[in-house]
């Protein structure tokens, strides 16, 4: 059994976007509820950390970063855009949001853990170096690579994105670097409107877009036949993982028709590969996920994954 650990932080909950706004704090107390069971009795838990405001310049400009961070209401709400609000808590939210998946790369580079969980929000796949959209601030999983590459000196990470959404904000980061892979799966035609086939960076991006409805076959030969081989051919010494869990049959705001199981079988192929050329490192990380039932069921069945790689 794999001894993985599991970040969160109560504020990340306190990120208040909106009552109508699918992106809710309930998010997390879904997962929570879920990894209450027995199964997850040996799961280390740790309160994610505030992340260094340095550290989010590593994957935005610092003016940005600055703006943001500024302009984080003391009360009340703050619009980017129509999809993404900031609220008093979300400044500090998304500050954890980040020290978590870095904190959970210096677990698993130090040896503490083999695999990380991070249950944060607000989600950050979408945020690109210049722009926070759709739901996200700043992108934690960017974040997270480059902790891994500035602090403890690896050169070749990848992330694998199975969210329903395209990862835009990853693919822009990494597109035009070698030593870093993306792969994703996604709905298409979907927001954000990014991750054609053709869209491949330097030879790094690998895009393999899915049609509404395709369900479990698909998506695993999708996986199967183009991103699996191509992450092996990246052979990186870290794989980060965007997981959003959107992409369920159940959920509102698409329709990929993924069941749990799906989540399981991916995890398990994405850590088999961990083991074989990275030393069984992975760092997982929050994205989407819609439905509090399917949500909580899916992230239980990726973190269970995990801990039985």
């Amino acid at each position: 059994m794999a001894k993985t650990v599991f970040y969160s932080h109560p504020v990340c909950a306190e990120h208040d976007p909106g009552a109508q706004h699918p992106e809710s704090g309930a998010r997390l107390g879904a997962i929570e509820k879920a990894l209450a069971a027995d199964p997850f009795a040996d799961l280390e838990r740790r309160e994610a950390p505030l992340g260094e405001t340095e550290c989010l310049a590593w994957a935005h400009d610092e003016r940005l970063v600055d703006a943001i961070l500024a302009n984080v209401p003391g009360e009340g709400r703050v619009a980017i855009d129509a999809d993404t609000v900031m609220s008093p808590a979300s400044g500090e939210a998304a500050r954890r949001a980040a020290g978590a998946v870095s904190a959970a790369v210096d677990a698993v580079m130090g040896g503490e853990a083999d695999s990380a969980f991070c249950a944060v929000r607000p989600p950050g796949h979408h945020a690109e170096p210049r722009r926070p959209m759709g739901f996200c601030l700043f992108n934690n999983v960017v974040i997270g690579a480059e902790r891994a590459r500035r602090t403890h000196g690896l050169t070749r990470i990848a992330v694998v994105d199975f969210d329903v959404h395209h990862g835009n904000g990853t693919q822009a980061a990494f597109e035009k670097d070698g030593d870093l892979f993306f792969g994703s799966t996604h709905q298409s035609p979907l927001y954000p409107g990014t991750g054609a086939a053709r869209e491949t960076g330097v030879g790094n991006i690998v895009n393999a877009p899915l049609s509404a409805g395709t369900g479990s076959a698909g998506f695993r030969d999708a996986m199967e036949s183009r991103l699996l081989p191509a992450l092996r051919a990246h052979r990186p010494e870290m794989i980060l993982i965007s997981a959003g869990f959107d992409a369920h049959r159940d959920d509102p705001l698409a329709n990929l028709e993924l069941v749990e199981d799906d989540y399981t079988w991916i995890t398990t192929e994405l850590a088999r590969i961990a083991g074989e050329l990275c030393d069984g490192r992975v760092v997982s990380t929050l994205e989407g996920g819609y439905n509090l039932r399917a949500l909580g069921a899916s992230a239980a069945a990726h973190v269970h994954a995990l801990m039985a790689a």
